[in-house]
């Protein structure tokens, strides 16, 4: 009877400790891809770029009503987005996320959300996921971010 005791509140001290330690982690990925965000629509690249982590397996797609576009490595995600920072207008956005999970695995995490951004476009409302990873500096870092436009179901 102490020995399955003991081992319950092993078990429990663990499982407490995890959810504890993994907050801080989790609150930070959800702050990065926040950053992230608004900094794209507010077209600030001096802000949406640190945000990424710099690697040739960075990952970056879309897809909406209208086209789908992916992109890989980041410098050549950079080089895509060079006349949107260099032309594109900030927006006034304001963006709604609702999250639906945020898993924190040692230095990798991966988090999936619903997004609508509202302004004076009209936007799809999207599933988002997000795969980060913590860079040599300890500070999560996008590594994979794919958006697609989320439809009514029937």
């Amino acid at each position: 009877m102490k020995t399955k005791l003991s081992i319950s509140l092993t078990s429990l001290f663990w499982l407490v400790c995890s959810c504890v330690i993994a907050q801080p982690d989790k609150d930070a990925i959800k702050a990065v891809i926040e950053k992230e965000t608004t900094a794209f629509f507010g077209v600030d690249r001096k802000n949406w770029e640190p945000n990424w982590l710099d690697a040739p397996y960075t990952f970056w797609s879309y897809a909406d009503s209208t086209a789908g576009s992916v992109l890989e490595g980041t410098e050549n995600i950079k080089r895509n987005f060079d006349e949107y920072f260099r032309t594109a207008k900030p927006s006034k956005s304001k963006i709604d996320r609702v999250w639906l999970e945020i898993r924190v695995y040692g230095s990798g995490a991966y988090a999936r959300f619903i997004q609508k951004v509202t302004d004076d476009i009209d936007r799809d409302e999207t599933a988002e996921i997000r795969v980060l990873e913590k860079g040599k500096d300890g500070k999560w870092k996008i590594v994979c971010m794919n958006a697609v436009a989320k439809y009514p179901t029937r």
